[in-house]
């Protein structure tokens, strides 16, 4: 349909004002043309206070910055022009679609008399975000529908067809506007009962919460929780466990209770895959619903049990997690250079009560999977990571937008080089744009040092490693900080490292652990022996 001569700058003012009533506080917007109705009526809204505006010149970081915010309870919305732009939403928005993140795509469009005919920037925007994103097209007042938005429990697109003219006559004088409070999941009154006997572990995932650590303390066994599950937290919680699942001890397991998505560990997946343990697991939030492992029974609320389980069971678990632990210390002090274990230990040392750390994919994670400590319960250390496809893409925008969205007492970050390189644009920041405090830790061995501990970097493969997967770039993060003036120091040691991480310089600011990669591998392979016997 062809909109009347304000149509434009009215169908944008009610796209804003239903993202405020739907509870959006942070608007997300890339520069375009023909977004512009959409970015006045942002502006005229965060002027009048009724969301907080960020702009980024990249479409992809500026889809990353809105999933960090949304995913610490700030919910956003990122806005873009049409053409390629909304194809750079692709990668977050399908992170959303995984992880459940409620992120809201709004992405101008050109009228659609013009589909078909080669006009400038116009493709076929409708559901270009592929299956796993709802989406609707807006050409109408009456096609904005607050309720839909309000109530997606995951990503949403509305793509928005905006003809000329693109310019509003006069600022907006923006109403009030009451936000819909936010739909509270009740807390399950009934819960399932899971009977005791069986030699039981829990496995908390990404995203499992408390209810994980709850279970394995009421019921007396040990827990194995990811860095990102929220569970990471008192005494059940082993820190050696992807080590202690080599060991004969683990053959010994007949049943694990799975929360959240475990993502990380091959030993945990081949437990899970194993035909005589007994597999019970709950849901998992995201598009796709089904495990990728038998599942013998699932419960759809939580798990209840009376009484606790034969303590010798878990004791034996914690002894040797001690003993694997401390294996462990020692061989790493060892080394005659910095690690990435180093560097993640010290990184997870350095998170206070009440601070938050996002962490990416590939090593630093897992890394930080044997260094975390199990944290005292309670004291809101929060750990992220975009688990949901775990991807290496929009990490730093990732932990911007987290430490925008969540008033935290320290934000950090954790991750490669080649994952702060896909996404040093994030960097990227105008002089009013807003900056929190966080310091972000790059463990830089000029490469993809992960696949030198998968089948691919064996001694066979050695000719063509360093071209096909290793991928030196010799970069040099010094420079292109420099290039965005962001505060910069440089390590190579871990003394250096920590007195770096205790004297922040404030803003964003990145610290550089160089790290070597040539003996990753035979290092990692001394890590998986200490277990074994």
């Amino acid at each position: 349909m062809t909109l009347a001569p304000t149509g434009s700058t009215d169908l944008a003012r009610a796209v804003v004002s239903a993202l405020v009533e739907a509870g959006v506080r942070e608007v997300v917007i890339a520069p375009g043309s023909r977004n512009a109705p959409l970015s006045f009526a942002a502006y005229d809204a965060a002027a009048a206070g009724r969301v907080r505006l960020h702009t980024r010149v990249d479409e992809r970081s500026a889809a990353f910055l809105a999933l960090g915010l949304t995913k610490t309870g700030s919910r956003a919305a990122v806005m873009c022009t049409s053409g390629t732009a909304v194809a750079n939403l692709h990668p977050a928005a399908l992170e959303a679609a995984h992880s459940g993140v409620p992120l809201v795509v709004v992405s101008a469009d050109r009228p659609e008399r013009l589909y078909g005919t080669g006009a400038n920037q116009t493709t076929d925007q409708r559901a270009i975000l592929g299956p796993l994103v709802p989406w609707r097209s807006l050409s109408a007042l009456g096609d904005v529908d607050v309720d839909e938005l309000w109530a997606a429990p995951g990503p949403l697109h509305w793509n928005v067809h905006l003809d000329e003219p693109l310019l509003p006559d006069a600022p907006w004088s923006v109403p009030e506007i009451e936000a819909r409070p936010r739909i509270q999941r009740p807390e399950p009154r009934i819960y399932e009962s899971i009977e005791l006997g069986a030699r039981t572990v829990v496995v908390a995932g990404d995203d499992a919460g408390p209810p994980a650590r709850v279970l394995a303390e009421t019921a007396g066994w040990p827990l194995f929780a990811e860095p990102s599950s929220g569970s990471r937290t008192g005494e059940n919680a082993l820190r050696t466990y992807r080590l202690l699942l080599g060991s004969p001890l683990a053959e010994e397991i007949q049943r694990v209770v799975v929360c959240g998505h475990p993502t990380l560990s091959r030993p945990v997946s081949r437990l899970l895959a194993r035909e005589d343990v007994e597999v019970v697991a709950g849901p998992v939030p995201g598009a796709w619903w089904e495990r990728p492992f038998p599942v013998d029974r699932s419960f759809v609320t939580r798990l209840h049990v009376e009484g606790s389980d034969d303590p010798a069971w878990l004791t034996a678990w914690r002894d040797a997690d001690r003993a694997v632990g401390r294996r462990l210390d020692a061989l790493l002090a060892g080394q005659p250079a910095l690690t990435p274990y180093a560097v993640a230990g010290a990184v997870a040392r350095a998170l206070p009560p009440g601070g938050q750390l996002v962490v990416g994919a590939s090593n630093p994670i897992r890394d930080l999977d044997l260094m975390v400590p199990r944290y005292e319960v309670g004291a809101r250390r929060k750990v992220l990571s975009n688990r949901g496809l775990a991807g290496i893409d929009g990490v730093v925008s990732t932990a911007i937008g987290a430490a925008l969205g969540r008033s935290s007492t320290r934000d950090l970050a954790l991750m490669g080089d080649v994952t702060f390189l896909h996404d040093s644009n994030g960097l990227v920041l105008g002089p009013d744009e807003p900056r929190p405090d966080l310091t972000i830790v790059v463990s830089n061995d000029d490469g993809g040092s992960i696949f030198a501990t998968l089948e691919q970097g064996a001694a066979a493969y050695a000719d063509r490693f360093e071209r096909l997967f290793g991928t030196p770039h010799g970069v040099s993060i010094e420079s292109l900080c420099a290039a965005s003036r962001t505060a910069y120091t440089r390590v190579d040691s871990l003394p250096a490292l920590e007195q770096a991480l205790a004297m922040p310089n404030g803003g964003i600011e990145v610290v550089e652990a160089v790290v070597s990669r040539t003996d990753r591998r035979a290092l990692d392979a001394r890590i998986r022996g200490l277990a074994e016997g």
